[in-house]
């Protein structure tokens, strides 16, 4: 951690910093664990040139998060957009599962989306890995998550030669079977928006939290869905959450579908190897 940082987390957070750890396994932002004089430890992530208001979303986020009052999420301490860039939270030191955690964090997960959202969208708009999301609201789901969702990733995807003619056209297809295939309409609930198996913590306590968010309010399935892309989640946890919010019928046969989105971010962040995902997908429903 350079001294600027240092010397600014002091004068902030009223306290000395004692020690600064670097932390592994981010690939965007850098990482420190941080103790000050009276003992308490945060965690500190940084950039040197952030996406202008990364920060800033990603702590509207977690308030946004925390407000529901269903599952844990790191409480903001400090942030800053500005050089240095840095976002500081309370340090959730993990500790080995508690029993029944599935059990918890399909609860819980289930309560935080029936906890509901004011609108399909959110005031403001936030950042999927290190790509804007754009959060306008609309006023039904079908429409927010072909304008919102799958149509800026498809045109940053077809301007960089990764999704072509042919796929191309069966999005067109989607487009219009979209209102008959999104399932019965519900209310938004409120979503991380990036739930994968890396986004679930442990807390001190055993306990499920939810960390680095790209919140909004949504369709449920939707979380549901990315959750079983990339695994992480047992069975135990989708059985937990049906019991506590029952899914309407047919959730099974939109899965593919609402993986589609974060298939299309995966392309735009990784490359053309999801192309033929984002394929497979497709061919479920045009």
């Amino acid at each position: 951690m350079n001294l600027e940082l240092r010397l600014i987390l002091e004068q902030t957070l009223g306290r000395p910093v004692t020690r600064a750890t670097g932390l592994g396994g981010g690939s965007i932002n850098d990482a420190y664990e941080v103790t000050l004089a009276n003992g308490s430890r945060l965690f500190v992530k940084t950039h040197a040139s952030p996406p202008e208001g990364m920060f800033e979303a990603e702590a509207r986020g977690l308030r946004w998060l925390e407000e529901a009052g269903t599952i844990r999420v790191p409480h903001v301490l400090a942030i800053s957009d500005t050089e240095p860039a840095y976002l500081a939270l309370e340090l959730l030191a993990p500790a080995k599962r508690k029993r029944g955690f599935d059990e918890d964090l399909g609860r819980s997960l289930a309560a935080l989306h029936a906890y509901g959202a004011p609108s399909f969208g959110l005031d403001h708009d936030n950042f999927i890995g290190r790509l804007p999301q754009s959060n306008t609201p609309q006023e039904d789901w079908p429409a927010f998550y072909w304008l919102q969702r799958l149509e800026p990733q498809l045109r940053l995807a077809s301007d960089r030669g990764l999704i072509r003619g042919a796929t191309r056209t069966r999005f067109a297809a989607l487009h219009n079977a979209l209102p008959d295939l999104v399932g019965p309409g519900e209310p938004p609930s409120r979503l991380h928006g990036d739930l994968w198996g890396g986004n679930l913590h442990v807390d001190d306590s055993g306990a499920p939290c939810l960390i680095d968010p790209a919140a909004y309010g949504g369709h449920r399935e939707i979380d549901l869905a990315m959750m079983r892309l990339f695994g992480g989640f047992g069975p135990r946890v989708f059985a937990a959450y049906d019991e506590a919010f029952p899914l309407a019928p047919g959730s099974q046969r939109r899965v593919s579908l609402y993986q589609l989105y974060p298939l299309l971010v995966h392309v735009n962040l990784f490359g053309g190897s999801y192309v033929s995902s984002v394929e497979r997908a497709l061919a479920e429903y045009v």
